[in-house]
């Protein structure tokens, strides 16, 4: 059975503004800048076009840095490609995430929401992890929510700061 959570960004900017950061590669660069302090991340492809925005990253854990009950099932570093995709700018703006780890045992994907708020916008994301290991999955789903939410609130406090110097 899956696990869900949402995850709120708020932002004192406006949904333009903030969808201007998510379409700027220099955005990206400062958020694989900051997620470089706890592990190894590569922006894999930028894509801005009629269609939307497309980001592929690549986010690499050496496997003696996973918690125990991830290195039974892990042998080797693991190696997460996240694809993410904003619809083209509107009122409300949606888009979508995956993550995905080779030969890893379950899926985790998401969908967002840009949206304006009376203090500026929030981006919301819900996310659904599911591990298909019998005993240990439904642990290994909560532990990737639970670190995502860390994820989402450090990409957050990333574009807020790159907000407010670029603004």
């Amino acid at each position: 059975m899956a696990r869900r959570m949402n995850y709120s960004a708020r932002f004192t900017h406006s949904t333009e503004q903030v969808y201007a950061a998510l379409s700027s590669r220099d955005h990206w660069d400062a958020r694989i800048e900051e997620m470089k302090k706890y592990s190894h991340n590569e922006l894999k492809s930028f894509e801005v076009g009629d269609d939307g925005i497309d980001i592929v990253m690549h986010h690499i854990i050496p496997r003696t840095e996973l918690p125990d009950i991830a290195q039974t099932v892990l042998k080797k570093d693991m190696i997460i490609t996240r694809n993410v995709h904003f619809d083209p700018f509107g009122e409300t703006t949606s888009g979508k995430y995956d993550a995905s780890i080779p030969a890893g045992p379950g899926s985790l994907k998401g969908s967002t929401s840009l949206f304006a708020t009376e203090a500026g916008s929030t981006l919301r994301t819900s996310s659904e992890a599911k591990v298909f290991l019998p005993f240990i999955g439904s642990k290994l789903e909560q532990l990737m929510l639970v670190n995502l939410i860390d994820l989402w609130r450090g990409e957050g406090e990333v574009t807020a700061d790159w907000l407010a110097q670029n603004s």
